[in-house]
């Protein structure tokens, strides 16, 4: 065992402050990671609030952070996919049993002995998972991704999260060219939602209450911007779209989107409001719509996103902050006033 800084809250209502951690010694099997930047999740926010308190209560303190890059400083004996120096990254998981039939078909994210990278029971230490609000982690080998050498550190650690849960609902939906793609909300997983329609050749149209986003939307690969709450514009694109990625986690008119789709389209919600959202069943029976939600993705397919990125040098656009502003971070993240993912800066734990 060895102490770590960290930043921790220590209750719903407390604000963050530095704090010393305990992390393992890695084992034959680990990698050790010194962290260089750790994106901030409305996750993080909902978690460290305990805002999900009835269906994943937080245990304090807690550590935050799932979407983390940094450089390898040790190895264990029989690990073959990293050497101290590398470029590593750690997102939402740091385990599973391996021996599912979920995990068998590379989507361990549905594993129900899954452990996330925070606030989870640690089958090491027994106690809990502390996340990337620190300045260093180990992992299983397994859990460790390789980090493309062109991409921007800060900008790519967004990706673990915001990154792979807007790219896998649409690899499984089979987003390509040809395909006319809606993404609903411009924010931190929206905006990486256009970025990868466009990438992937899509036809893509950004839906968004908000005037002031349309030329941002474009900018970001948008090739229409529909203001949703526009009647005849919405109008226009009915029973048209192949796919639409819902990013919104507010309450919203998820039928008014259902109603966008064509034959056998789907929408899939990564967003997630806290309360239920209506949904008109004859709006799905007459052209076999689909509606569905999708959860971050497996190991494999993250290193593809990963990759993907790399050739096509995409990063999440962030706003670089200092550990010690997380807490303004928490109440502007709140707001949806950041454009569109704050990314920490991990050097500044240092000067605690």
């Amino acid at each position: 065992m060895y102490n770590a800084k960290a930043y921790a809250t220590p209750s719903a209502t407390s604000p963050f402050a530095p704090t010393t951690i305990v992390r393992r010694d890695p084992t034959d099997k680990d990698v050790q990671i010194e962290i260089l930047f750790c994106g901030v999740c409305h996750s993080d926010v909902h978690t460290a609030r305990d805002e999900w308190k009835e269906v994943m209560p937080t245990v304090y303190p807690c550590v935050p952070g799932h979407e983390i890059v940094g450089r390898v400083t040790k190895v264990g004996s029989a690990v073959t996919k990293f050497k101290v120096g590398d470029i590593a990254a750690v997102g939402c998981m740091v385990d599973s049993d391996r021996t599912c039939p979920e995990c068998k078909a590379g989507l361990e994210q549905f594993c129900n002995n899954m452990e996330f990278t925070y606030n989870f029971p640690d089958k090491h230490t027994g106690k809990v998972t502390y996340g990337g609000y620190s300045d260093s982690i180990v992992v299983d080998e397994h859990f460790v991704l390789n980090v493309p050498s062109n991409l921007d550190l800060a900008g790519a650690a967004p990706l673990l999260c915001a990154g792979i849960t807007t790219y896998s609902p649409m690899k499984h939906w089979c987003v390509t060219e040809g395909k006319k793609v809606g993404v609903v909300g411009l924010g931190g997983l929206g905006h990486m939602g256009v970025k990868f329609a466009h990438a992937l050749g899509a036809h893509t149209v950004v839906f968004t209450t908000s005037p002031s986003k349309v030329e941002d939307a474009k900018r970001l690969g948008a090739d229409e911007v529909v203001i949703s709450k526009d009647a005849n514009e919405m109008a226009k694109h009915a029973g048209s779209f192949d796919f639409i990625l819902d990013a919104v986690a507010a309450q919203h008119d998820i039928n008014a989107y259902i109603n966008m789709l064509r034959r056998d389209g789907n929408i899939t919600m990564v967003g997630a409001p806290d309360k239920p959202l209506p949904v008109g069943v004859f709006g799905l029976l007459f052209r076999r719509r689909s509606f569905s939600g999708s959860l971050i993705g497996g190991i494999a397919e993250t290193q593809e996103m990963l990759d993907f990125c790399g050739k096509n040098n995409i990063t999440s656009d962030v706003e670089v902050i200092p550990i010690q502003k997380i807490n303004e971070a928490y109440d502007r993240v709140v707001k949806s006033d950041v454009k569109y993912r704050f990314s920490i800066d991990m050097a500044s734990l240092k000067a605690e």
